[in-house]
């Protein structure tokens, strides 16, 4: 049986009149794990979030604090630079505009770097990430996120490859220019929008 499948929301068209399958995607019922070097073991009681750059306020959380965060909803769909999709995901978590409001990005940045804990770094435009749906996401579908998919904590940037959407976040740097994470170092796209097909630079 063929992990991919035919489905009618593949024609559906999204509001900005974008259909809502990327082209060169094909949609999966499952979730494929997919990430580079082993899986971090992180503690919550030593788990932090390290908030800094071009900021009036740099900020360090710990989880009991990032929960006690206005915590936020999200439907979506997810792309993946290797050609699947997966529709009608549910997140919560806390939205990247409550991020904004706690640490007041300064006029000069542009761009945020994720650091992940194990090393992984993506950037992401700033004005991307102030849309609604995006968010820091501690749960999928009713579930906290699995270790393979991020547990703790993943940003979710879902108009974007879900590269962008790094997982098992511990720090977002606000900076001025952009500069390429882990990935765009080895040629991916700087950007990464699906529906330009933005898979490398």
């Amino acid at each position: 049986m063929s992990l991919f499948r035919a489905d009618p929301r593949t024609q559906e068209a999204r509001p900005d009149g974008r259909k809502r399958l990327p082209p060169g995607q094909r949609l999966t019922d499952g979730w494929p794990v997919l990430h580079y070097g082993s899986i971090p073991r992180v503690d919550l009681a030593e788990w932090r979030l390290q908030i800094f750059g071009l900021v009036e306020h740099e900020v360090t959380l710990t989880w009991d604090e990032f929960k006690a965060l206005p915590q936020t909803s999200s439907h979506n769909d997810i792309h993946c630079v290797t050609t699947w999709s997966k529709f009608d995901n549910d997140w919560e978590g806390v939205s990247f505009q409550e991020i904004f409001k706690l640490v007041q990005p300064k006029p000069e940045a542009k761009y945020v770097v994720f650091h992940s804990y194990g090393g992984y770094t993506t950037n992401v435009p700033l004005d991307e990430i102030q849309d609604e749906q995006n968010m820091l996401a501690h749960t999928h579908n009713g579930e906290p996120l699995t270790l393979e998919h991020g547990w703790p904590l993943r940003s979710l940037v879902p108009n974007l490859y879900l590269w962008k959407s790094a997982k098992w976040i511990r720090g977002i740097e606000f900076v001025s220019q952009d500069r390429p994470g882990f990935w765009e170092m080895y040629g991916y796209h700087m950007h990464g929008d699906p529906w330009k097909e933005e898979r490398y630079g």
